[in-house]
């Protein structure tokens, strides 16, 4: 039996995807069941291809332990961040340089400056693992990970040429943000909550009430500017993963907390480069040579009732058919046919001997 699927959100998932929303709390999996309902029902809407515009899909999916019938883990990819209606908004964080002839002084300020864009990039986010499960061995975190890169290779059309990844900076004990405690709130008069909560259908307030011009950092204590653009503690293990397969800190910071953006060209990314499209073959017979492949699959892509399933199976490439041979209860239990064609990941070292 295959333990552990991961597979497209839907409605009914509201009571479970809640429990994990607790923990991370954030835009884009808030811990308010109205909130985290339109999310479910935007990313059904999005694989059911109700949502028309590939640009204005959102898509959860869901890591579920088959033996206890939990949801244990979820993770997001917005094809768009960054709209007329709803700009991508960040601080553009960088150095300036000032010198005094009269006094002979020089000084190296780091300055933030709002920036903005309305056709941003595809983000990835979202992504929480209920604790009990971070440390099996089936590295079910970094699954999670993968299976949106393995989703957008498979329709590389439907997303942007950059992909964007923020990361949480380190947080006060009541989740309040330090640098909207230095900033935001004198600038809006909300405290970092609220704040949040307006961002999530309106961010009008940013742009209207935010300083325009450069902002010196030197003007806040040493403990603000330390989370300026600094990865906390919970989100390290992701920064490590994301560098590993292509992304890059890009100097721009979130604005509510000072958590730092990554990003990556789409084609240079990892597991994007590394998968391949492939027709599986089922066999009944063991494998001489097998090897973990991580297989993605989409039934009925963009139509009512899609059907998105992924897991790490085991597997053999046959080179001289160019097939990956699977055992037949494996895909039958994952619902892919003989010669289905799937997105494959090699997840050992061994199996990326083969190349993609």
């Amino acid at each position: 039996m295959i333990r552990y699927w991961i597979r497209n959100a839907v409605q009914e998932d509201l009571a479970g995807l809640r429990r994990l929303a607790c923990m991370l709390n954030t835009l884009n999996l808030p811990d308010e069941p109205a909130a985290l309902l339109d999310v479910l029902m935007r990313s059904q809407a999005s694989f059911d291809g109700e949502i028309e515009e590939p640009f204005e899909r959102e898509y959860v999916f869901i890591l579920e332990d088959r033996l206890t019938k939990q949801i244990i883990g979820t993770s997001q990819v917005i094809a768009q961040h960054g709209t007329r209606e709803s700009p991508h908004l960040f601080f553009e964080v960088s150095v300036l340089e000032r010198y005094s002839n009269t006094i002979d002084r020089h000084f190296k300020h780091q300055v933030l400056r709002l920036g903005s864009n309305y056709d941003g990039p595809t983000e990835i986010g979202g992504l929480v693992v209920d604790p009990d499960y971070r440390h099996a061995k089936e590295r079910l975190g970094r699954q999670l990970s993968m299976v949106r890169f393995l989703f957008m290779a498979m329709y590389r059309e439907n997303f942007r040429d950059r992909v964007l990844a923020e990361l949480l900076p380190p947080l006060q004990n009541n989740k309040q943000s330090l640098l909207w405690e230095s900033l935001g709130r004198w600038f809006t008069g909300l405290d970092y909550h609220e704040a949040d909560h307006i961002s999530r259908t309106n961010k009008e307030f940013i742009t209207g009430l935010f300083p325009s011009g450069q902002i010196y950092t030197c003007l806040f204590s040493e403990e603000v500017q330390k989370v300026i653009g600094t990865v906390g503690e919970r989100s390290m293990p992701a920064q490590k993963l994301l560098e590993s397969i292509g992304f890059s800190y890009k100097n721009r910071v979130d604005p509510f907390d000072g958590g730092p953006h990554f990003e990556a060209d789409f084609d240079d990314i990892e597991p994007i480069c590394a998968s391949m499209d492939i027709p599986v073959q089922e066999t009944r017979s063991p494998l001489s040579k097998p090897e973990k492949w991580f297989l993605a699959s989409f039934e009925r892509p963009f139509a009512t009732q899609a059907s998105f399933i992924a897991a790490v199976i085991e597997g053999q490439i046959d080179p001289r058919r160019h097939v990956l041979l699977c055992q037949h209860e494996d895909l039958f239990e994952l619902g892919i046919k003989d010669g289905q064609i799937v997105r494959a990941y090699p997840w050992t070292k061994r199996s990326a001997a083969y190349g993609a």
